[in-house]
């Protein structure tokens, strides 16, 4: 049985979703029991969403799914890696393709590439 360590967080475990084919990080995200019990249960990635407080998957919504090709865990139990592959151009709900997409030079932050998609339109908000 896998154990992961959920108490030191308050019941959630980070998560890095990194590219499995270019080794790019494409988000953090946390997980819940529940969302671990469901990632390995489905092969697709599922997080625990803190604003939200509820599950979700990844591009349930926008089609952009995180398919998990391997996981692995760090040495304390505490901190998740998903080897993701990413089905769709964006992992980024402002339609990046990472949501580490800001980029600090010379004390000010530069956008790096372009939007994969429109949120407005992805979200309908």
């Amino acid at each position: 049985m896998i154990k992961l360590d959920f108490k030191k967080m308050g019941g959630l475990v980070p998560v890095i979703a990194q590219d499995s084919s270019t080794g790019e990080v494409l988000m953090l995200a946390y997980m819940n029991p529940q969302a671990w019990e469901a990632t390995l249960a489905t092969g697709r990635a599922t997080y625990y969403s803190r604003s939200r407080q509820t599950l979700w998957v990844k591009g349930e919504t926008s089609g952009n799914l995180q398919m998990v090709e391997e996981i692995r865990i760090d040495c304390d139990d505490d901190t998740v890696l998903l080897k993701v592959k990413q089905i769709g151009g964006a992992a980024c709900h402002t339609g990046h393709r990472s949501c580490f997409h800001k980029k600090v030079e010379n004390g000010s932050v530069r956008i790096i590439g372009e939007p994969v998609f429109d949120p407005k339109e992805v979200y309908k908000k």
